[in-house]
């Protein structure tokens, strides 16, 4: 990638570049870890959002708003609360007017992670080390823009860029799986897997929606949905089509699990009149339904040898008018406080019982869950399968340097960090791989600065042998994509 073009601009001669080689790495033990172990390795991304349709179609993107702000509901979150008007957030402004917003959102962004991704994220790749701010934001947005048009820029050439060996997207069980197919034919070294994600068949709570979605899941499926058995069979079809895809982990996003339910005929007569009759009632048990279908998937997923992922507690859509206006990812959700413990210990251990408990990652997005995730990993754990049981990584709220070292810090002193698969982007951003960077740095840090405390055995070659294994290893033998 094209070295910065930019002189350096420094106020009163204090100003140098953020991201310097030594960024998050504040002993000498913490740089010899991070360049030695971790920084070179291949980044397997086991979890995001970006589109397989773009990565098939190898896009180019026109400027800096279409492959940064487009999209972006953290950005998107900062600029309201500095009183950004909606046309230059997600309205129809030009795409300069609405970076040249952002820009200007940019140094009031301090101690926020927004301002370490931005400045990494410019410096990697495109090379630029000055801030973005009002007075840069010309020069950086023309700059880009060219670079973003050579073949190195493209999505393809982004993802070799940034090392890159494999990554999951996410996938609704109705997508035919289309870019898919085209990527494995066209022969992109790459892997690029998909993703099971049912959300939205657990939403028997809207009914218009949930209709509407049984409906495309016949379509997708060949199966005539009329029963729970029916829909159970179209279900299990797309999970076999996916497999055959190459798919091997599920995700599901809830606030918290459902309880664990047994099917009933009351329940298998009651979800039958649901469908056929436009004036049934709002389906009674959601919960009920939504915990028969779900063990039914987690028994699927392990039957195949899947990974299987449970993201837990944010509290999503609150605001309606911004819902309304612009759907779901409005960047109106936050960290619910919604009871974890019970009902998760409940539904793995019902699946373990009987020896149908997938590999499984879980998440919470509320702080004050982390040792209670932590401690129910260890619960469900077999002795045959190294870190069967995995607390994920810091997620949406909690992805930056702070959550990613109480989340380290939790599984440390509650589990057993060294089985740990690591980072995951979990964005719709191709430029978000610098948190990979990020990550390996907030990890080096904190091992080598222990290790200089004479915390942990002053043995560089041993604990890098575990930063390698947290950064890529782990999840290689995880996985097995």
């Amino acid at each position: 990638m094209s070295k910065s073009v930019f002189p350096m601009t420094p106020k009163a001669g204090k100003s140098r570049p953020l991201v310097t080689e030594e960024f998050l790495l504040e002993t000498k033990t913490a740089k010899n870890l991070y360049f030695n172990y971790a920084a070179h390795l291949p980044i397997i991304d086991y979890h995001n959002h970006l589109p397989a349709a773009d990565i098939a179609n190898n896009k180019k993107f026109g400027n800096l708003t279409d492959i940064w702000l487009r999209g972006d509901h953290y950005k998107w979150r900062a600029m309201r609360a500095l009183g950004v008007n909606e046309k230059l957030i997600t309205g129809d402004a030009s795409d300069k007017d609405k970076f040249f917003a952002w820009a200007s959102c940019v140094p009031a962004t301090l101690r926020n992670p927004l301002f370490h991704w931005t400045q990494m994220e410019l410096k990697n790749p495109f090379g630029i080390d000055d801030y973005l701010n009002e007075g840069s934001a010309p020069l950086i947005y023309d700059r880009c823009k060219e670079l973003l048009q050579e073949d190195s820029f493209s999505v393809q050439g982004l993802l070799k860029h940034f090392n890159v060996e494999m990554l999951g997207t996410t996938d609704d069980p109705c997508d035919d799986l289309e870019y898919h197919r085209q990527l494995l034919a066209g022969g992109f070294e790459i892997k690029v897997l998909p993703t099971f994600r049912p959300d939205k068949i657990f939403n028997i709570g809207d009914r218009a929606a949930f209709i509407s979605y049984i409906q495309q899941l016949q379509t997708a499926s060949g199966i005539a949905i009329n029963s729970i058995g029916t829909l159970q069979e179209a279900l299990l079809q797309r999970i076999n089509y996916f497999h055959d895809h190459g798919c091997r982990t599920s995700d599901h996003g809830l606030a918290q699990m459902p309880p664990v339910a047994a099917e009933s005929s009351t329940l298998e007569l009651e979800f039958a009149k649901f469908l056929q009759n436009s004036e049934a009632p709002e389906f009674s048990p959601p919960g009920s339904f939504a915990g028969v279908i779900l063990l039914f998937l987690c028994k699927a997923y392990n039957s195949k040898g899947w990974v299987q992922q449970f993201h837990l507690g944010p509290l999503r859509n609150n605001n309606s008018r911004l819902t309304n206006l612009l759907g779901a990812d409005a960047g109106v959700d936050s960290i619910g406080d919604l009871p974890q413990a019970a009902q998760l210990a409940f539904f793995l251990n019902f699946l373990e019982k009987d020896h149908q408990l997938a590999k499984t990652i879980i998440y919470n997005s509320n702080p004050a869950d982390n040792e209670l995730f932590a401690t129910m990993c260890g619960n469900f754990n077999d002795g045959v399968t190294r870190g069967k049981i995995q607390y994920g990584s810091g997620w949406w709220f909690l992805d930056q340097k702070d959550g990613m070292e109480k989340q380290l810090n939790a599984l440390s002193n509650m589990g057993i960090v060294s089985t740990f698969v690591g980072m995951t982007t979990d964005s719709r951003s191709f430029l978000s791989y610098s948190r990979h960077e990020y990550f390996r740095r907030v990890l080096c840090n904190l091992f080598g600065t222990e290790m200089e405390k004479g915390f942990l055995p002053n043995d560089e070659e041993w604990v890098g042998s575990i930063i390698r294994q947290i950064c890529y290893n782990n999840a290689k033998e995880y996985f097995n994509f």
